[in-house]
């Protein structure tokens, strides 16, 4: 891994984007690499929560790397778009495994749409928040259109895209883009304390409830339903006898891994 790092503590990975001198910048390798990184974590049995932050004080993800498509046609650009979808975005979207981003600095561009597609996000008070891209010339294409608008709500999607502003992250938090804003040198620490609670739950009725949750942005699937089945199913697994078996006792369950 020549552009992100990953450090494993008590169940929680932490993933840093580590390319400080191009701000974090997402390029096809970074893209890679994250999306080789979360599917490693996943399959990961001690692996119950994941972090994922940029290095450096400046920015989370400062954006995509314009270099590698300025010279792009329609073809080209609809293929970035559609593989980077697929590879990272969605994909951590639809982890099995909790993904929290920690914003710290700058998430422009592809960088809001990676913290987008996260389960939540908790931002440093300096963070700074928007996609940019029409003053490219082009429309956001990891997702932005479609995440964006189901956290902020339509209007000030359409507004935030179209002016190509940023936002603090006092705004962030007020449109409900973020969870938490605490100081930047708390901001990990702040991160770790809330993943230290999700890994006390059951992964596997946590993973059924990521999947329940998503089911209701999916055209034609109704989430009502995937949220019975995924109720029903939560019954004929070893976390259900351990969860119901320690309340009964009066103890707290102790669950295995994924």
């Amino acid at each position: 891994m020549e552009n992100i790092l990953i450090e494993k503590q008590d169940a929680i990975a932490v993933i840093t984007i580590n390319r400080p001198t191009k701000l974090n910048a997402l390029n096809k390798a970074t893209i890679q690499e994250l999306h080789d990184g979360f599917k490693t974590l996943n399959e990961d049995t001690a692996v119950k929560a994941i972090i994922i932050t940029g290095s450096g004080e400046k920015a989370f993800v400062a954006g995509a790397d314009i270099s590698e498509f300025a010279d792009f046609s329609a073809e080209e650009g609809g293929k970035l778009a559609a593989e980077g979808q697929a590879l990272l975005f969605d994909f951590v979207q639809n982890l099995q495994t909790p993904v929290i981003a920690a914003v710290n600095g700058f998430a422009l561009g592809g960088g809001l749409e990676l913290a987008m597609s996260c389960h939540f996000r908790v931002a440093s008070d300096n963070a700074k928040m928007g996609l940019p891209e029409v003053t490219l010339g082009v429309i956001p294409g990891y997702g932005g259109t479609q995440r964006l608008a189901q956290l902020v709500g339509k209007g000030r999607a359409m507004e935030m895209i179209m002016t190509a502003g940023m936002i603090d992250a006092e705004t962030a938090k007020n449109y409900g883009l973020v969870n938490h804003v605490v100081a930047q040198e708390e901001l990990l620490d702040f991160t770790r304390v809330i993943a230290t609670k999700i890994t006390k739950n059951s992964s596997v009725a946590i993973a059924k409830a990521i999947q329940a949750i998503n089911a209701n942005y999916i055209d034609g699937v109704n989430g009502y339903q995937v949220e019975i089945e995924n109720f029903g199913a939560s019954f004929g697994t070893e976390d259900f006898k351990e969860g119901t078996t320690a309340f009964l006792e009066k103890r707290k369950a102790i669950f295995p891994g994924k």
